[in-house]
């Protein structure tokens, strides 16, 4: 296996980005992670995509964003129709080949123009489940009253979950949602979809991600502290709600050992948990103890970039790792309802 790092990001987060087309916020992104490193397109072995089509509401909408690479002379490319996180791990296979020893990868969307947690509900059984039309909190919701009700968790727990994960969005510039608040102001909050009140939930925003990757000495010529990926690996539960037990994830749980997350002590986790129950769920199924600092971006709770969160989860493992605050992370991605596919990598630094 090759050592693959990842050695540059860059983001942008916005409650609405009103005034720019997905192409117009990501080139500026491209720009500025490629010079961070002094690198140009043609530099870059290999570009991969994450993004949907369905949230721009156009038919290869990717293709225009692909244009603003600066894709001539023509390159190698490719595109998922999953969060970026998933184009990073076609990037890294890429990169193991050894056809190529750098990367770009990026992940965007923008879902203010539209109702996102009702968009989401055309991804469930289209036979059983799709014709109720259940929004994304209102499955969320069954999720937690499950867990509630079945002794799991309690309201007081997740309500801490909600107020650490503003404390620590507070201080990120990325996040959207940045005001502190108390563990008791949560718990008084009104049930937006009960039993989950505003604070249990992501907050949505527009944007994208950036990520170069790059191999062995290649790394180390870029970077001064490479975050190497030592484990990487992705899972995924059933489809059909009916058949899996919401309160866990068994897929989340198998990928998180075959990254090796239980190999050695973790200081610092990057989760995509779009709900505190999800960060529960994710906490349990990867072994993360108490002495693990949870998403100190604020994670999803505080900007929620959908087709990007995943990615920027590894992102903010990755700079953190780079910076010397911790030497040794996981990052986590997911998608689907109630954490249905899961994506779990392990990051280190030399």
């Amino acid at each position: 296996m090759r050592d693959v790092a990842v050695i540059a990001s860059a983001q942008r987060q916005e409650r609405s980005i009103d005034n720019e087309s997905e192409v117009e916020f990501m080139v500026p992104l491209m720009q500025q992670v490629k010079e961070s490193v002094g690198l140009t397109q043609q530099d870059i072995g290999f570009t991969c995509s994450g993004s949907s089509d369905f949230i721009a509401g156009q038919a290869f909408s990717f293709v225009m964003t692909i244009d603003g690479t600066g894709p001539v002379p023509p390159i190698s490319e490719s595109h998922v129709e999953m969060d970026g996180a998933w184009a990073l791990y076609e990037a890294w296979v890429k990169l193991q080949m050894g056809e190529v020893d750098t990367a770009l990868i990026y992940g965007y969307s923008k879902s203010s123009p539209g109702s996102l947690r009702d968009v989401l509900a055309t991804q469930m059984d289209p036979y059983y489940v799709a014709p109720l039309w259940p929004d994304a909190f209102a499955i969320e919701a069954l999720a937690a009253r499950q867990m509630l009700e079945a002794g799991k968790v309690d309201h007081q727990r997740l309500a801490e979950i909600a107020s650490r994960a503003r404390t620590h969005a507070a201080t990120n510039p990325h996040a959207v949602r940045r005001t502190e608040k108390s563990v008791e102001d949560i718990m008084g909050e009104a049930p937006m979809a009960d039993p989950l009140r505003p604070s249990d939930i992501s907050a949505a925003a527009d944007g994208g991600c950036v990520v170069i990757l790059a191999a062995g000495d290649r790394a180390r010529e870029l970077s001064d502290r490479p975050a190497w990926i030592r484990g990487i690996d992705h899972r995924t539960d059933a489809h059909t709600l009916g058949v899996r037990d919401l309160t866990q994830s068994m897929s989340a749980r198998i990928a998180g050992e075959k990254a090796g997350v239980g190999d050695d002590k973790v200081d610092f986790a990057e989760l995509y948990a779009p709900f505190t129950t999800s960060e529960y769920v994710l906490t349990e199924a990867l072994g993360l103890g108490d002495d693990v600092v949870i998403n100190p971006s604020g994670g999803a709770l505080g900007a929620h970039t959908m087709m990007a969160s995943g990615l920027i989860r590894i992102a903010e493992a990755a700079e953190r790792i780079s910076r010397g605050d911790g030497d040794r992370a996981v990052a986590h991605a997911g998608s689907g309802p109630v954490l249905q596919q899961n994506l779990v990598c392990v990051l280190e630094g030399e």
